[in-house]
């Protein structure tokens, strides 16, 4: 079974889809070991791995296209990808979902920002015209040719525009082909209660970013309210930041990483992760004789 079938098959289970944010193929095997039955790859992730700098809509999709296809390649799980804008207008939309869908991703995000885009958590958001996004959507639609990727369509407009207008685009996509809605960030919880009440024919996606616009509710509470699917996005980065950050300090201040080791893993332990076991095996039944 493709894993944009299996992907669409979770949003008919009782249980909400938990998607964590994946920024290479390392963190994405980390997360199916972990025991998550899909991941997301979080733009604002490879922005910052990547570049170093912020989402601000200076990777590529050509660019986040390669990362994606590291990923697909290391995980056996769906995975939900962060397609931005769709990198364009409608005809670059169908080049990229025709990417996705040659690589056997599962799911897809398009949002309704004008490029170049900004992260939705960030000041100065600014969106196109509901219309102009919802042909794109169409488009999206139609270029899928049969899999069953799953598009989640995104509207950046309540900040701008206000909550009001930013659930009117949510049905306005739902409409145009979108399969899963998304609202993103609501600044509190009633209003995110507002959006499932309005929106309750359509599978519902929450963005859970620590220190965000949208207050931190646990996957069981955003159930309960109505919505399907709900990313978290950048806990691995944040704290692999702050990991990294307290090790390379230890090390300048004390020559050493002697006091970090407890929090390090081991050698043997990361080779398991990384599947070394699995290449030896390989390796020994090609040596020469």
């Amino acid at each position: 079974m493709k894993n944009s079938t299996r992907l669409r098959k979770m949003l008919d289970e009782p249980e909400i889809v938990v998607l964590p944010g994946a920024y290479d193929a390392l963190t994405a095997r980390l997360a199916e070991r972990a025991g998550f039955s899909a991941v997301f790859t979080t733009g604002f992730g490879f922005a910052a791995t990547v570049l170093g700098m912020p989402d601000f809509g200076l990777l590529t999709m050509s660019e986040t296209i390669d990362r994606v296809r590291h990923v697909v390649s290391a995980i056996d799980v769906p995975l939900v990808a962060d397609m931005d804008t769709g990198y364009g207008n409608a005809l670059n939309t169908v080049r990229t979902v025709r990417e996705c869908v040659a690589l056997g991703v599962g799911g897809i995000i398009l949002e309704d920002q004008e490029w170049p885009k900004k992260c939705g958590h960030f000041e100065g958001k600014r969106v196109i015209p509901a219309e102009e996004q919802a042909a794109k959507l169409r488009a999206a639609a139609d270029a899928r040719e049969g899999d069953d990727l799953v598009i989640i369509g995104r509207t950046d407009a309540r900040a701008p525009l206000g909550l009001e207008e930013a659930i009117r685009r949510g049905k306005m996509y739902r409409d145009a082909g979108a399969d899963v809605v998304f609202v993103e960030a609501p600044q509190s919880e009633d209003e995110l209660k507002e959006v499932a009440r309005q929106i309750p024919d359509a599978p519902l996606f929450a963005n859970m970013i620590e220190g965000g616009k949208t207050p931190p509710l646990t996957s069981t509470e955003l159930r309960a309210l109505g919505y399907s699917m709900v990313v978290f996005p950048l806990s691995a980065l944040f704290a692999a930041t702050k990991a990294v950050q307290e090790t390379y300090g230890a090390l300048f201040e004390e020559k050493t990483t002697a006091s970090r080791q407890g929090e390090l893993i081991g050698f043997a332990e990361f080779e398991e992760i990384i599947g070394v076991p699995g290449w030896r095996e390989l390796e020994a039944r090609y040596a020469a004789e």
